[in-house]
């Protein structure tokens, strides 16, 4: 019928931008993996800043690659994810790997926080003299967080009554239709509450970032420390901006993923699902620039190419 072939094209259509968008994604954070690795090879030591930044890209491949993975089953073999625990596994690793990418962007943004911003507070000077000792802590207390929540996100897909599910638009968007009721709600308030943790902690990095360049602003005088300190604020200041920009999108979508989880293939879920294969390539896009390093290494790579190219022509 006509209806039955606009879904179907719909949802070719579906695939298609999702699998650019997330092979897009797996070679920036590929690229971004790859070059601190040969750093850590050369240097045979990381940086706190890299140190994030390596578990972030591999946090952000790692999702991207099983959320593909789980399109391509739902849209090609989608009687496999009947077979337990395929259905179970993919989402405590996927929910594993989500939750890592959120604590270990927040973990970045409040680094960035304590280590360019200046106050004159005790407690803050504490944390600014040990972040670099505070930092493995802080990124295996977001691990053990992650895992613990994929430990509960399996076991609720494992539950009885998650076995009872249909797949949704010919399992278009890897979510299953799940009956809401009351088995859920512990489930969604967990996921909520980690949600909204790691926003208000890049909402006040970024505020006490805002705060200490206006108060530096305000004192700065024409010597080059200063200028040189106004100029790491400012490029701070524009990583966290940009990045509480989509970080407050992908909190709004993550919100609405929750509400239109029982929906089937809706225009909606479509947009949001977009949006969540946009993000890890897009802000690891921005991290890579706001990176000198990172970012001499990529046009690198690109003078390369045009290189080989105009010479093969």
């Amino acid at each position: 019928s006509p209806q039955q072939s606009n879904v179907t094209s719909f949802s070719a259509t579906a695939v298609a931008i999702i699998t650019l968008e997330a092979f897009a994604g797996m070679w920036i954070n590929a690229f971004l993996v790859c070059v601190l690795c040969i750093a850590w090879v050369k240097k045979t030591i990381l940086n706190s800043n890299e140190k994030i930044l390596l578990l972030l890209g591999c946090c952000r491949f790692c999702s991207l690659c099983i959320s593909w993975g789980y399109l391509f089953l739902s849209v090609i073999y989608p009687k496999y994810l009947y077979v337990h625990p395929i259905l179970q596994l993919i989402i405590s690793f996927q929910t594993f790997f989500n939750y890592s990418n959120l604590w270990f962007s927040a973990c970045l943004c409040v680094f960035y926080c304590i280590k360019i911003a200046s106050f004159r507070n005790r407690f803050f000077i504490y944390l600014k003299a040990k972040i670099d000792r505070i930092v493995p802590w802080l990124l295996l207390g977001s691990e053990i967080l992650a895992l613990a929540t994929a430990i509960i996100a399996y076991d609720i897909a494992d539950k009885p009554h998650c076995n009872n599910r249909n797949s949704t638009g010919q399992g278009m968007f890897g979510k299953a239709n799940i009956k809401m009721d009351k088995h859920f709600f512990p489930s969604f308030f967990f996921a909520g509450f980690g949600y909204a943790a790691s926003f208000m902690a890049v909402i006040f990095s970024a505020v006490f970032l805002l705060f200490s360049l206006w108060r530096h602003k305000c004192k700065m005088q024409t010597n080059s420390m200063n200028s040189l300190s106004v100029e790491a604020h400012i490029r701070a200041m524009k990583s966290i901006l940009s990045f509480f920009i989509m970080y407050s999108i992908n909190f709004v979508c993550l919100v609405l993923e929750m509400v239109y989880v029982t929906k089937k293939g809706s225009h909606m879920t479509f947009l949001i699902v977009v949006f969540q294969y946009t993000f890890p390539g897009v802000h690891s896009l921005i991290l890579i620039f706001s990176n000198p390093k990172l970012e001499k290494t990529l046009l690198k790579i690109f003078s390369l190419e045009r290189s080989v190219k105009c010479k093969v022509c």
